[in-house]
């Protein structure tokens, strides 16, 4: 009977757009110079030549958090600060959709201090974490049935305790609908 005064919100973004496409093979540098003549603009298609783009990002309750005081997962498999992205175009009566989740490495682990940057340690053993660990992949594939796992943390560094511990915990899971991609950006920057 209350359901009428409840007000469902999110904490996160939305923004929606209309695009164009201009496939016009004149440069950048034709485009803007006063010389040349506006022209008109060449679309996909004459009948439908845009593109609605949404992008949707929201962010979880549970465990939320400032950063360096919130991180790993909790007991029932929540991690923290944990987003969910989703990414819509709609052309010629389709939709598609693209869905990206982030957030804090699903094992029992803290970062203590102020200073910038503090070393990460591991709060839990690896069989005190299972369990959560499950929970937390167990909901995942339940909403999105396959995932890819990109593990963005220094794999040689100070991070490294974290990203050890997150693969020993992907393996001991060991369930064929997670993909486990290791990217170190540390190494590319």
């Amino acid at each position: 009977e209350v359901d009428f005064w409840i007000i469902p919100i999110i904490q996160g973004f939305v923004q929606i757009e209309e695009l164009v496409v201009n496939y016009s093979e004149s440069s950048d540098e034709d485009k803007s110079s006063p010389e040349t003549p506006p022209q008109e603009p060449t679309c996909v298609d004459d009948i439908h030549p845009t593109f609605l783009v949404a992008l949707i990002s929201r962010r979880s309750r549970h465990r939320a958090g400032m950063r360096y005081k919130r991180r790993g997962v909790d007991k029932n498999g929540n991690v923290a600060n944990y987003v969910e992205t989703e990414q819509l175009i709609h052309v010629h009566n389709h939709t598609l959709s693209f869905i990206q989740t982030r957030g804090s490495v699903p094992v029992f682990w803290s970062q203590v201090g102020y200073r910038y940057n503090p070393r990460p340690r591991l709060d839990k053993s690896e069989n005190e974490t299972v369990s959560c660990f499950r929970a937390h992949f167990e909901e995942q594939l339940k909403n999105y049935k396959k995932q890819v796992i990109i593990n963005l943390v220094d794999q040689t560094g100070r991070e490294k305790i974290i990203g050890d511990a997150y693969l020993k915990q992907v393996l001991l899971y060991n369930n064929a609908n997670l993909t486990y991609v290791s990217f170190d950006f540390h190494e590319h920057w």
